[in-house]
């Protein structure tokens, strides 16, 4: 009488790992991460231009971006994020970041609703303070797709 269920029947080991309790945990991370990323955007708030153009590469180091709101304050991206600085401070700060990584690239982000003045005054500190070629961020337009 050897049944399933005898004493002398062996089982054999099972060499399955279940995967729910994974599958379960990557779906709890996927919500968490998918709601805090919208969070995590740094800078100021500035409402950005909309023109086609094509993006620059910036692989090799990551770039100092300086901000201008719509009421003309500066804001750089390194340091400070929410306190606005003066225009000297920013060529200051430049200066030292250029002085320690000299081909780190330079981006300005000017709310378009920012007076010309402040952003040409701004291109003009950084041209004084060693920076060669200066980047303009923009978003690309709304509906249009080419």
């Amino acid at each position: 009488m050897g049944g399933p269920y005898s004493r002398d029947h062996r089982r054999k080991p099972m060499a399955e790992i279940n995967v729910v309790p994974f599958i379960d945990v990557m779906l709890v991370l996927l919500v968490i991460f998918m709601i805090t990323a919208p969070m995590l955007t740094q800078g100021v708030q500035v409402d950005l231009p909309q023109v086609t153009s094509e993006p620059i590469d910036t692989d090799e180091q990551e770039p100092i971006i300086v901000s201008v709101d719509s009421q003309g304050e500066y804001f750089i991206s390194r340091g400070e994020q929410d306190k606005p600085v003066t225009l000297q401070t920013v060529g200051d700060q430049v200066v030292a970041i250029l002085e320690r990584k000299p081909n780190t690239p330079v981006m300005v982000r000017g709310d378009k609703n920012a007076s010309y003045g402040q952003v040409v005054t701004l291109m003009s500190t950084l041209q004084m303070a060693g920076v060669a070629n200066v980047g303009l961020i923009s978003e690309p337009p709304q509906g249009n797709n080419g």
